[in-house]
């Protein structure tokens, strides 16, 4: 079920305001009667009319993405750099990024036109965990790993308790692999809190969100979620609201 207002909108008719007035006005119909009345909600099998116009309605699909490095979480760059959506030129929807990865940072990325679905999956209640793989300079103590998983404190606040595991290090080179989980999602938090205990990343991949794994893809491949998994994603998200 979504807001009348907001089926709309996404169908391109006006914007969310422009939709409200609308509806206020009188010149929306669902199932054949005027509504005027603002926080209705539709489902898909309802039918919606604008001034006589049916009102055609996207699917709602979901998508993992194995993002590479160096492209864009966006569906646009004003520089002309690879975007996210590049990778599926061949789909009709118009599919945005939930959250994002940093430009220099690959894996997993989910890719969705349900806002009511990626605002569930971005909300600071929603504790989907994230899974990250770091190689970083120098060798982490295991003082400094706890530090993480205490929780660091950043410019824009403590971040949540982690988990962390040194999965293998190059005395030679003076290097690390550190797995990290975190179920926050602010902007390079990841580089910023190994920055904060002095390991700098070198490269950075996000290899699970929640239960969902790369598995069998290549970078810059995709794969269209079963609705189990996104029904699955909806639990998680919910769990802890």
């Amino acid at each position: 079920m979504e807001r009348l207002q907001k089926v709309i909108a996404h169908a391109g008719f006006a914007s969310r305001r422009k939709a409200e007035q609308l509806i206020l006005e009188g010149h929306v119909k669902v199932n054949g009667e005027i509504v005027k009345e603002l926080g209705i909600k539709v489902s898909p099998s309802d039918r919606v009319e604008v001034n006589g116009i049916p009102v055609e309605r996207e699917k709602h699909v979901y998508y993992l993405l194995y993002k590479p490095r160096g492209v864009i979480s966006s569906v646009a760059d004003d520089k002309g750099r690879k975007v996210v959506t590049d990778y599926f030129q061949s789909i009709e929807e118009r599919i945005y990024p939930v959250g994002r990865l940093d430009f220099d940072t690959s894996g997993i990325l989910i890719l969705t036109n349900d806002g009511e679905f990626a605002n569930l999956l971005m909300h600071p209640k929603s504790e989907v965990e994230k899974v990250y793989v770091a190689k970083v300079k120098g060798i982490p103590s295991r003082e400094e790993l706890k530090n993480l998983e205490r929780g660091i404190r950043l410019e824009d606040g403590k971040t949540a308790p982690a988990k962390s595991k040194l999965l293998s290090l190059d005395k030679k080179k003076q290097t690390a692999i550190v797995e990290l989980t975190i179920h926050e999602g602010r902007n390079r938090q990841v580089r910023r809190m190994f920055d904060a205990i002095g390991h700098p990343v070198v490269k950075l991949k996000r290899e699970r969100y929640g239960f969902l794994t790369l598995q069998s893809l290549k970078v810059g491949e995709a794969r269209e979620l079963t609705i189990h998994e996104v029904k699955q994603l909806r639990a998680l998200a919910l769990k802890k609201r």
